[in-house]
């Protein structure tokens, strides 16, 4: 029985565990190492780190942190969980049961990326995810969004911040409004809808343009994604009785980062949030300083 177990090791779980490990808890992170931090080879906007950190990186030494701590890590993927009395019981992928007194939900988002060759090791270095965390490394670049549908159209229009030059590629989203392509249009963005048969690239490998399914080479110095429809991971909070809202990201108490169940708390991605690094490390604390409350308020109490 952990006083508790954290669902995914990524940034804000290893925050989160790393804090409960300083105040001497029993705590379990179940990782499934298929969460969005495994993939980004260089965040740029974070304290401390002015050439960028790789996610792998982060997780690695968070990893070692967190171990020195006493903290206890199960390789496993949890597919199903329910409360049982004033426990609750995981189950994972292994086939093994988890119990704990208390959980932490940070399973995160599954950002929607599209099987293009040479397309996920540029992420981070060459090819962009976020605008708020790098939109800065497109200044006044040649940039080609890949993307679908609206998404990709927004995105593009989002990068006029920094650079004029952006070709969107609607790579498998439906086709535009005709307003939607003349607002483009006039804002200089070219638009193609055209499926991306590969990113081409040298040496590194960095990107610098893509290659259509038509024969199509279009150049280009950095690339952007938003393929739209990413997967927002909280069935399990759903299993829980977890309040979820219509977009399935768990709205939580601002200052404890407690969801509607008592003793399950969200952070990271799956919040209601801008989705950054930084953020997710913050609210990993908060929600570990108040289940450090609650633990001692229960022993307190016996």
């Amino acid at each position: 029985m952990y006083e508790c177990i954290i669902v995914g090791g990524g940034i804000a779980g290893l925050q989160a565990a790393i804090q409960l490990g300083r105040y001497r808890h029993h705590v379990l992170v179940i990782d499934a190492h298929n969460g969005r931090s495994n993939l980004c080879r260089a965040y740029h906007n974070l304290l401390g780190w002015p050439d960028g950190v790789s996610g792998e990186t982060l997780r690695t030494l968070g990893r070692k942190q967190a171990e020195r701590l006493n903290i206890q890590f199960a390789d496993d993927e949890v597919i199903a969980a329910k409360k049982k009395e004033k426990k609750f019981l995981l189950f994972g992928r292994s086939g093994q049961t988890y119990e704990a007194e208390r959980i932490l939900l940070a399973t995160g988002v599954k950002d929607r990326i599209p099987p293009i060759d040479n397309l996920v090791p540029c992420l981070g270095t060459s090819i962009y995810v976020c605008p708020d965390c790098d939109g800065y490394e497109v200044t006044n670049k040649k940039v080609i969004v890949l993307g679908a549908g609206t998404a990709g159209a927004n995105m593009a229009k989002t990068l006029l911040y920094w650079t004029n030059d952006i070709t969107y590629v609607n790579h498998d989203g439906e086709e535009l409004s005709l307003d939607l392509q003349q607002q483009l249009s006039q804002q200089g963005i070219h638009y193609v809808r055209e499926p991306i048969q590969s990113v081409l690239v040298t040496e590194g490998p960095f990107f610098c343009g893509v290659r259509l399914q038509n024969g199509t080479v279009l150049t280009g110095e950095r690339g952007f994604i938003a393929f739209g429809n990413n997967q927002v991971n909280t069935e399990l909070a759903k299993q829980l009785g977890v309040e979820r809202l219509e977009n399935k990201h768990i709205p939580t108490d601002a200052r404890t980062k407690q969801t509607n169940v008592k003793n399950i708390w969200a952070a990271g991605d799956i919040g209601v949030h801008s989705e950054q690094v930084a953020i997710a490390m913050g609210e990993g604390v908060q929600a570990a300083i108040w289940i450090h409350k609650s633990i001692m308020a229960e022993k307190k109490a016996t």
